[in-house]
């Protein structure tokens, strides 16, 4: 039997990222079940706001049609960056690690609180949460940690993620969201910490994945998602244009 083969794709630039995002994948990934993780060759250090999300996707994209033999691909940034476009893109089914969450999250509370790092990313993820149709239950919060400093030494990064999720908690969340991949390592530790089921997206986004292929589902072409049609494109972005509709 062919093993399942998942792409897991960083679409920031930073590769001890991807490596922290690949072990808890490994982690969580069934028997038989390939991990490769991939960081992108272009775009910001981490995705902190709109503006660093916009110029992440171009990389998001390549790296995932450059991994044609994948059977299924995950977009580790828990804004969902460019998701909508990967999954038009990419020939397999695209999950994102903040849908992946919610979904997880919501099978095992009704209230929910995302923890995220920064301030600017609250209004973000809530019109993500509201996407997704989790407002009602859904609330969102910052740590007021960059993203970077979640793997700096000395940053009091992870102590300011728990004094969050404690006040998350006296304000009667039943379930905690880790709101960026970075976090992904430390899931296990906050959920005996603190008595609540504590979820990464990462893990989520692989059992979902893994779900979708042993069921042989993939995306739909009809309509929204459908495969872009062939145009030019000009400029720096000339090597995206569609050259046929697959």
């Amino acid at each position: 039997m062919a093993p399942t083969r998942i792409l897991i794709v960083n679409p920031n630039t930073t590769i001890t990222m991807t490596e922290t995002i690949a072990a808890a994948a490994r982690a969580a990934a069934s028997p038989g079940t390939e991990i490769s993780a991939v960081t992108s060759a272009m775009g910001p250090v981490s995705i902190e706001g709109y503006y660093d999300e916009a110029f992440a996707v171009p990389g998001l994209v390549q790296a995932l049609l450059n991994a044609q033999d994948a059977n299924a691909g995950i977009i580790a940034c828990f804004d969902d960056t460019g998701l909508d476009a990967a999954r038009s893109a990419a020939p397999f089914p695209v999950i994102g690690i903040c849908e992946a969450a919610l979904i997880t999250a919501g099978q095992l509370a009704k209230r929910i609180a995302v923890v995220t790092t920064l301030p600017r990313s609250v209004v973000p993820l809530e019109e993500l949460v509201r996407r997704y149709g989790f407002a009602e239950r859904v609330s969102v919060t910052a740590c007021d940690v960059a993203v970077l400093d979640l793997e700096k030494p000395g940053s009091g990064a992870q102590e300011k993620l728990c004094a969050e999720i404690e006040r998350a908690l006296e304000k009667g969340a039943e379930a905690i969201v880790l709101g960026c991949a970075g976090m992904a390592d430390l899931a296990a530790v906050l959920s005996k910490k603190f008595g609540v089921p504590v979820i990464d997206g990462v893990a989520a986004a692989v059992k979902q994945a893994e779900a979708l292929i042993g069921l042989k589902l993939t995306t739909s072409r009809r309509g929204a998602y459908a495969f872009p049609g062939a145009k030019n494109y000009m400029g720096l972005l000339k090597e995206f244009a569609p050259s046929k509709n697959a």
